[in-house]
């Protein structure tokens, strides 16, 4: 895959992680998270993929992402960075989440949410 569409296709698997469908299903949410996977939340909050995989998953957000750019580490494994907008309580978020590429498919191995100041 060149580096055009593997980064259409991780931004496409970032922005499927925001969907309601996906964050209220563990089973979804086990496809996408590595068994490692460890969040360090803008709450201050460390979760692991365990965390997430009871009834209610990742729980329901209002994000919208913007400003995606993918960062190539190896063959395997890339960084995604962007900002996301929070339309519940008004907030930007930086964000960056390393992805691997196992067994045919790319799952997040980590991922970190910063408050960040108002967009201009």
């Amino acid at each position: 895959m060149d580096e055009a569409s593997l980064s259409k296709h991780i931004c496409g698997l970032e922005e499927k992680l925001l969907t309601p469908e996906v964050r209220t299903s563990p089973q979804q949410l086990a496809l996408l998270l590595a068994d490692g996977f460890v969040e360090y939340g803008s709450s201050g909050r460390v979760w692991h993929k365990k965390d997430l995989m009871g009834e209610a998953g990742a729980g329901m957000v209002e994000l919208t992402l913007s400003e995606f750019a993918l960062h190539l580490l190896s063959e395997d494994a890339v960084l995604a960075t962007y900002r996301t907008f929070n339309a519940g309580n008004g907030r930007y978020t930086l964000r960056s989440s390393i992805w691997r590429y196992r067994e045919g498919r790319w799952q997040m191995l980590f991922h970190q949410g910063t408050p960040a100041a108002v967009q201009d």
